[in-house]
This record gives C-alpha cells, sequence and structure tokens, in this order.
C-alpha cells in the first residue's frame, strides 16, 4: 500500500525490460547510487497527502540518473478527481518533456480502513477516475498512468476497458507471472511484482527496452 511516491527504473527480470522500484515515506533512507549501479532506471514516488521524504526521494533519483515519476494514492471518498489530480499537479506530480519524468500515475487499490471501494458504487468509481484521468491529461497534454491490480478493478469498476486505450498499465501482483489483466488492456507497461527491493521500496518491471521507456517519459 502507497501513499504518494516516488517511480524508479533497472533493466533485469526478462529480455527487453527494464527493472525499476516504487517507495514512498515509508523508505525513510533508499540508496539511489548502488540501485543505478546495479541497473535500476526508473522509480516513483508518491505524493497524496504531502509525503515528507518526496523532495529528498526526488531529488535523490534525480542525482543517481534514473527516470522518476510521482503517483498519488487516489481516496475518491475524499473530494472529487478533478480536486485530486489538480492537488497531485500542485505537489509534484507534474509532467515536463525532459526526458526523465514519467507522467504522473494514479494509484488505485484497496482501501487502508477496509472499505475497499471507498464506498463508491461501480459507475460513481468510474466516473471518479475518469474526472482525474481528463483533468490531468487536460492540464499536461498527458494521461497519468493507472496502477491496480486485476482483482480491485474487477470490484471497483466492474472490469471497465474505458481507460485501457489511454492510461499505460502499471499492474500489482506478487508473483512469477504476471496473470490475468484488467479489461481492455492487452499488455502491462509495468508491472509491480514484489513488495521489497533491496535498495528500497517495491520492485517494478518496465515491459520494455529503455529506449521505450524514454519515449513514456519524452511524450
Amino acid at each position: 500500500m502507497k501513499s504518494f511516491g516516488l517511480l524508479t527504473s533497472l533493466a533485469g527480470i526478462t529480455s527487453a525490460s527494464v527493472q525499476g522500484f516504487d517507495i514512498s515515506h515509508y523508505q525513510g533512507s533508499v540508496n539511489f547510487g548502488a540501485a543505478y549501479a546495479d541497473g535500476a532506471r526508473f522509480a516513483t514516488e508518491g505524493t497524496t497527502y504531502r509525503d515528507p521524504k518526496f523532495s529528498e526521494h526526488y531529488t535523490g533519483a534525480t542525482k543517481a540518473g534514473f527516470i522518476r515519476g510521482g503517483y498519488h494514492f487516489a481516496q475518491p471518498a475524499s473530494s472529487s478527481g478533478a480536486a485530486q489530480a489538480n492537488y497531485f499537479l500542485a505537489h509534484g506530480g507534474g509532467w515536463s518533456g525532459d526526458g526523465i519524468t514519467l507522467p504522473g500515475m494514479l494509484d488505485l487499490e484497496y482501501g487502508p480502513n477496509g472499505n475497499t471501494c471507498y464506498g463508491l458504487n461501480q459507475a460513481s468509481m468510474r466516473n471518479w477516475i475518469n474526472d482525474f484521468v481528463n483533468t490531468y491529461h487536460a492540464k499536461t497534454g498527458r494521461y497519468p498512468l493507472i496502477y491496480t491490480s486485476t482483482s480491485w478493478w474487477k470490484s471497483c469498476t466492474g472490469n471497465t476497458a474505458m481507460f485501457a486505450d489511454k492510461c499505460p498499465l502499471v499492474v500489482a501482483r506478487y508473483n512469477s507471472q504476471v496473470g490475468e489483466l484488467p479489461a481492455g488492456w492487452g499488455f502491462y507497461t509495468i508491472w509491480q511484482y514484489n513488495d521489497h527491493y533491496k535498495y528500497g521500496g517495491d520492485s517494478d518491471v518496465f515491459n520494455g527496452a529503455y529506449s521505450q521507456l524514454q519515449k513514456i517519459a519524452t511524450g
């Protein structure tokens, strides 16, 4: 489970893939230099509430040479998708075509207080996500990545395919195989396959070559 965080990248797991990791304020110390030396090339850091470690982690990832980006832990019961997208953009979640900044990521997962879908029915959840996605796109010209698990997506959106043609998928499944993807996505862009990474955070892998990752950052 994440709050407001950072996504970073490493070449590994399968051919034509790039290893990365995902961190938040829970990781007090992250050895970005060692991770980069070991092959990592991208990192993500969260930003739902103001993560006190965000600036430190973001700067550390940048100095070490990572492609990096912010993510927003969705709280659909708290305010509108547009309000949360605007907050995210105002606090480190923006995008620029500098070749090292990933579009922001919308983190959709089980509610931390046990309310799986935050009290929203499936139609309301789809509308909330659409509000966030369209607001982010209107302000940046880019669609955000969507982070979720297939099980949450089925339960809380009705397994909609309405975002698959515009939002790259970051799928969470802690297993040796990625398994079934949410409806509409024929492939994942990033797979979070383990909740541990030796230099801090969770383990991610980008589904492609480093040059393709650079294209996502460049726009």
